[in-house]
């Protein structure tokens, strides 16, 4: 992709907004123009993120602020809980899981403009130095991406990494606006937005996580009612402990507990994947729960996705290839119009009319012209 917009003015001198007072001024003065946002954490031993700085942008003005000047605002968390406000980010994912922890509160309106820019031609998943690079032509420094967000003082180096995260959100968002709008799809950036957004809060309810261990769909519908259970205390013990997962129990070790089922620590000491330390300081507890699920014998609805059939695997390839074209067609890239796990979703369903949910929004206006054979594929389908 070649250069295809003006040169952005670097920051010479970082400005921050160093009291409630100071911030809410700032937002009400630039109330009429989209919220450029993001953050700076760390994470490396806790489950949750701990917030280290947030930088804002608005119009031509850019700003920083500590997270214990933001949380104290009220008219920060009105205005990103507000559906009609578009808040700016890219790959907005840790952010939007921040935002919900820390601030608690569930973000509206907000533009994830690394799926913008897919949608507008600039290739899927592509990274914001390299985007800003191939739109602006400018190199980022990214030498301070994984330095120390908690202390203070921050360096030059932080700083100008921080303000370069947000200084080109508000020329990207001009720029994949006026590409969706030549391709009459003004509405697909916040469509698509929305629903990573609905999907990821969908993930982060503990009783939904076993669906996130994909190695477990061989068990029975009765031993994945075990793991569900063990799944959905893990999620609780790291919440309340703040630990990473792995650092609780791996994914490993609870599908091999609710395959094995022991019944004493003695044979879970045996279970692979699953360490003394574990036992000495969970092992009556899990043995407890691995009783309690077994003996309630509930069945979870969904159950974990498993691997397709190998006619499936088939249609799967051919339908793949009709959308592959459309997407080709459309300059959109075909990881973001057909996701694996929703084609495969669509497959395993059976019914033509699946489709009709699958295809909704800009994924219809894309797919219409290879609709019929995808009908007819799926209407010829065989288990």
């Amino acid at each position: 992709m070649n250069q295809a917009l003006p040169p952005v003015p670097p920051v010479q001198t970082p400005q921050w907004l160093e009291t409630v007072a100071d911030l809410d001024a700032w937002l009400e003065a630039h109330q009429r123009y989209p919220l450029a946002l993001d953050t700076e954490f760390e994470r490396v031993s806790t489950f949750y993120p701990i917030p280290g700085l947030v930088q804002l942008g608005a119009g031509d003005s850019l700003r920083l602020a500590e997270p214990s000047v933001v949380e104290q605002s009220t008219r920060f968390r009105e205005l990103l809980a507000d559906p009609e406000r578009p808040k700016l980010l890219y790959a907005m994912g840790e952010d939007l899981e921040l935002f919900r922890h820390w601030l608690s509160l569930e973000p509206r309106g907000l533009l994830d403009l690394q799926l913008g820019a897919a949608l507008a031609g600039a290739g899927f998943s592509v990274g914001y130095a390299r985007l800003v690079e191939n739109l602006f032509g400018e190199t980022l420094d990214k030498s301070a991406t994984r330095s120390d967000w908690i202390a203070r003082p921050l360096s030059e180096a932080q700083l100008r990494y921080a303000l370069d995260d947000v200084r080109f959100l508000l020329p990207l968002h001009q720029w994949v606006t006026a590409r969706l709008e030549a391709r009459e799809m003004p509405g697909a950036m916040a469509e698509e937005s929305d629903r990573f957004a609905e999907d990821l809060l969908a993930l982060s309810d503990p009783g939904n996580w076993y669906l996130k261990l994909r190695g477990g769909w061989h068990l029975t519908p009765a031993k994945q009612g075990v793991l569900k259970a063990l799944v959905a205390w893990r999620e609780e013990e790291c919440r309340r402990r703040d630990r990473p997962r792995n650092r609780v129990l791996s994914d490993a070790a609870l599908i091999n507990l609710a395959d094995r089922l022991p019944e004493s620590t003695g044979a879970m000491s045996a279970v692979e994947e699953v360490p003394p330390v574990v036992i000495r300081r969970y092992g009556e507890l899990l043995l407890g729960i691995i009783r309690e699920a077994q003996a309630a014998g509930e069945v979870p609805d969904p159950l974990i996705d498993r691997p397709l059939t190998r006619p499936q695997q088939d249609q799967y390839r051919k339908v793949k290839k009709l959308m592959a074209r459309a997407a080709e067609q459309a300059d959109v890239p075909v990881e973001l119009l057909a996701p694996r796990k929703r084609l495969e979703a669509l497959l395993r369903q059976g019914e033509p009319g699946a489709l009709e949910l699958f295809v909704s929004g800009w994924r219809h206006q894309v797919l219409a012209p290879v609709l019929d054979e995808i009908r007819l594929l799926l209407e010829t389908r065989h288990d």
